[in-house]
């Protein structure tokens, strides 16, 4: 039997299978595929990619030279571009502008196998760590009006040349589609109630505790209610902030630890899924006439981590709506089933 539920936030539909599960399509364990010679991310290859913006290091090491923990570099092959202005134009009814932004990538580790799930704490610290340091950097530039940062692993979910875990970032110089959306749902339920709706949805799944996958003192794992794809995760703060540049050290910990045990969940259930792993973050709230006034008490960053382990078809594609073969209440228990084994041996 299915049932139809409805995102609070975007009002979008989902069609979800609720009496046991339906049979999952296989995929591959993403892995790594043990190429180090060839792979330019591999700590040693530093001189194989753009010259480093940003990079967390040994102590008396250089930039672009062995001894990094994490680099961020300028994508080879960029979408956008920070030397351009904008030349806003209209041609008939429709419109465009030059392509400025910026598109970076972040080489999470110098080993070549690691991932979130098998590194050391204090390196996952470090990835997060460099996540808020590009964000604030890049909303310096009043131009760039979002900044999106996301992590593709695996062919399925976009990784197509290089299996060194990396994230990227892209600025651009307007909102995006998906998150005005979101932004217009979290503020018409400010209006209507004078709260967040994502602190009232943890309020709610911390009560109800069937879509809770984990916790620590401030960091909450849930699986959405409308979920779209199996064992889709969000990551929130359970204290309300609206900008993920917010976030104060000692939190970034916080989040490490409880991203580690959730990775780790996924890894060991799902066997190594390819995924996406999205953060959701407020827009860069430059100076606009009638915009972003109460976008700190109505906006919650979060992060979305969604296995790529369905094919998006013709129905998803035409009607917005997506079939998910396993309710969250069952994913939960799947996740929660598992022993977690933290490895921190290598990474």
């Amino acid at each position: 039997m299915t049932e139809l539920r409805k995102d609070p936030i975007t009002g979008r539909w989902a069609i979800i299978y609720v009496d046991g599960q339906r049979e999952l399509p296989k995929w591959e364990p993403v892995g790594a595929d043990g190429d180090t010679e060839n792979c330019p991310f591999c700590e040693g290859h530093e001189d194989r990619t753009s010259p480093e913006i940003f990079a967390y290091r040994k102590e008396g090491t250089y930039p672009n030279t062995p001894g990094w923990f994490v680099r961020c570099i300028p994508h080879i092959r960029p979408w956008l571009s920070v030397r351009a202005n904008l030349d806003r134009k209209g041609l008939g009814l429709f419109d465009m502008m030059h392509s400025i932004g910026a598109h970076e990538v972040i080489i999470e580790t110098p080993h070549h196998d690691c991932d979130y799930h098998n590194s050391s704490l204090e390196q996952v610290v470090r990835i997060l760590s460099t996540y808020r340091n590009r964000i604030v950097d890049l909303k310096k530039d009043q131009r760039l009006k979002y900044v999106l940062i996301f992590k593709n692993r695996g062919k399925p979910a976009g990784s197509l040349h290089v299996s060194h875990a990396h994230s990227q970032v892209i600025a651009t110089p307007v909102v995006p589609i998906r998150t005005i959306q979101e932004l217009h749902g979290t503020l018409k339920y400010f209006k209507m109630k004078d709260r967040c709706i994502f602190c009232d949805i943890i309020r709610q799944e911390l009560k109800d505790g069937v879509r809770v996958v984990d916790e620590n003192e401030t960091f909450l794992c849930l699986i959405p209610y409308a979920s779209r794809f199996p064992y889709e995760c969000l990551i929130l703060p359970k204290r309300h902030r609206a900008q993920f540049s917010q976030i104060e050290d000692a939190e970034l910990k916080g989040l490490a630890q409880l991203f580690k045990r959730i990775f780790n969940r996924l890894h060991q259930v799902l066997n190594d899924p390819p995924y996406n792993c999205v953060l959701h973050d407020a827009p860069n709230t430059v100076p606009q006439k009638g915009a972003w006034q109460t976008i700190d008490q109505d906006y919650h960053w979060h992060f979305e981590i969604i296995p790529r382990i369905m094919r998006t078809a013709g129905f998803e594609w035409g009607s917005g709506f997506h079939i998910n073969p396993i309710a969250p209440e069952k994913a939960v228990q799947d996740l929660r089933s598992i022993s977690l084994k933290i490895d921190e041996t290598k990474c």
